[in-house]
């Protein structure tokens, strides 16, 4: 941690490499994130020996902040291959600069003095250079100032990302599928697909004809599976191998049985069958039920015939016999 007396430098740098940093300085000047040269007031600041032994292309990234940023800043960066870092920070502030401490860290680990720090106005400017060669170098680098409260700003630093199907890929038993692995602008120098068994990732075995892995660019990659069954069904991971890093993305595979799409079919063909069972058998019984209400009815008639039959034979009689005596 360091305050800023004046203009500083981190180490003091030997004249010939004083000399090739001014020829340097001459002929390429890094570019900002945007695109455009920043204009900062620092003084040379020594190149490490590998940017000297590497003729690496630059990345210049910018963070700005305030006294009266409510959040750390934090900007993500995508890196393939090695390459020469420049990242400045910046902070506007209202207060005395001289009271401002800078440091640096990557990841949680500070930083040793070699960057940067100076002033224009009211801005106070830190500069850290160096060169990524190695997965080890990737990760967060953080500028920090501490005032009465302190601001932070991070650069994240992460190999290409790797792009397949979002949702899951179904199939059927019996068919052929393909999934696709893409990396966007970027070559990854290799490829290799698994399979998820349980918890454990299984390299695809592509000596056996039921798989085919290749690509007709070399920044995608295809595999081909032949023959499906439904335990091919599960979680396919393609990887990608970068000079800093590796990267891989997850795609889900479902692998039905012709009779899943059949089954909704075949329980609204069920559900009518029974309506219409039910709708026949509630209409014989209500049939049936009529037929003994009207047989029964008639047995009544029948009845009720018989007994007007029988009274009027009765009242005939006495009538019959009261006539006999009236003639006598």
């Amino acid at each position: 941690m360091r305050a800023l007396p004046g203009l500083l430098a981190a180490r003091a740098p030997t004249p010939r490499l004083l000399l090739l940093l001014q020829c340097l300085l001459a002929t390429a000047h890094p570019s900002s994130a945007d695109g455009s040269a920043p204009d900062l007031p620092f003084t040379s600041l020594p190149l490490r020996e590998e940017m000297m032994a590497y003729n690496f292309s630059w990345e210049s990234h910018n963070i700005s902040l305030t006294e009266h940023s409510s959040m750390p800043v934090e900007k993500n960066i995508t890196l393939e291959r090695p390459s020469n870092v420049n990242l400045t920070c910046q902070f506007t502030t209202s207060g005395d600069l001289n009271a401002v401490n800078v440091t640096w860290k990557k990841d949680s680990e500070q930083l040793e003095n070699n960057y940067l720090v100076s002033a224009t106005g009211s801005t106070l400017y830190t500069q850290y250079r160096f060169t990524i060669i190695n997965s080890k170098q990737m990760g967060s680098y953080s500028c920090f100032f501490r005032e009465e409260k302190e601001q932070r700003g991070t650069f994240n630093f992460k190999v290409p990302e790797l792009h397949g199907k979002n949702k899951p890929l179904i199939s059927y038993v019996g068919d052929s599928t393909v999934l696709t692995c893409k990396c966007q602008n970027c070559f990854p120098l290799n490829w290799t697909w698994y399979s998820t068994n349980g918890s454990i990732k299984v390299p695809v075995g592509v000596q056996m004809n039921k798989y085919v892995i290749n690509g007709t660019y070399a920044n995608e990659t295809k595999l081909k599976i032949t023959q499906l069954l439904e335990e091919d069904g599960g979680s396919y991971w393609c990887h990608a191998l970068f000079q800093l890093g590796e990267s891989e993305e997850h795609i889900e595979l479902v692998v039905l049985s012709y009779l899943v799409p059949l089954k909704p079919f075949l329980a609204i063909v069920a559900e009518v069958v029974l309506l219409v069972a039910a709708i026949l058998l509630c209409e014989k019984y209500t049939q049936k039920k009529k037929k003994h209400s009207d047989e029964g009815k008639e047995f009544e008639q029948t009845e009720q015939l018989k007994s007007d039959d029988s009274n009027g034979i009765e009242n005939n009689v006495p009538r019959h016999r009261k006539n006999e005596s009236l003639g006598q």
